[in-house]
């Protein structure tokens, strides 16, 4: 099944300041998410974050936040336990994840998400996890449940499903 940008919701777990200078190649996984970010916001597709805890973890990165259209602050791991659903519109049945950490919230939010009936697209390299096998053996186990592993260019290109696409010049400049 294909990514549709009209169908679809970006959910970006857990960004969060205090949380990306411990993530096994954080400064990465943050450019990936905001580049995601950027061009769903081109494609009118939904932006929500989550935090963990934003008392103690702190908030997300000032760009996630800034690109986000709402954030959901949570205790569960799983997003979907601190009002993730509810905050997806109805008409969405798509949703393309990245964040962190791997194998702990993004896992148990997907998981929760697949459950849900929704389709499910974790972006591999807006993802991470303070150890690179534990984010390896997540997006394995998420492909196992069912879940799509892709790349933010490969949403990129399916979202916009043609060169004639009224944000294509300006997607391109943020891939290349």
């Amino acid at each position: 099944m294909l990514m549709n940008a009209e169908q679809s919701t970006l959910v970006l777990i857990d960004l969060q300041k205090k949380l990306m200078p411990v993530i096994s190649q954080g400064d990465s996984v943050l450019f990936e998410s905001a580049r995601l970010a950027r061009i769903a916001r081109l494609m009118d597709v939904p932006v929500i974050a989550t935090e963990q805890i934003p008392e103690k973890l702190g908030h997300n990165d000032d760009e996630i936040a800034g690109l986000a259209d709402q954030t959901v602050t949570k205790i569960h791991f799983d997003a979907c336990g601190g009002g993730l659903v509810d905050a997806i519109p109805d008409d969405r049945k798509q949703v393309i994840i990245g964040g962190c950490e791997a194998h702990v919230c993004l896992l148990q939010t997907a998981l929760s998400l697949l459950a849900a009936g929704f389709g499910v697209w974790v972006v591999e390299n807006a993802t991470g996890s303070r150890h690179d096998n534990d984010r390896d053996a997540a997006l394995e186990r998420l492909q196992q449940a069912g879940a799509t592993i892709v790349t933010v260019e490969m949403v990129a290109f399916e979202w916009m499903q043609h060169c004639e696409h009224p944000a294509f010049r300006e997607i391109q400049k943020l891939i290349k």
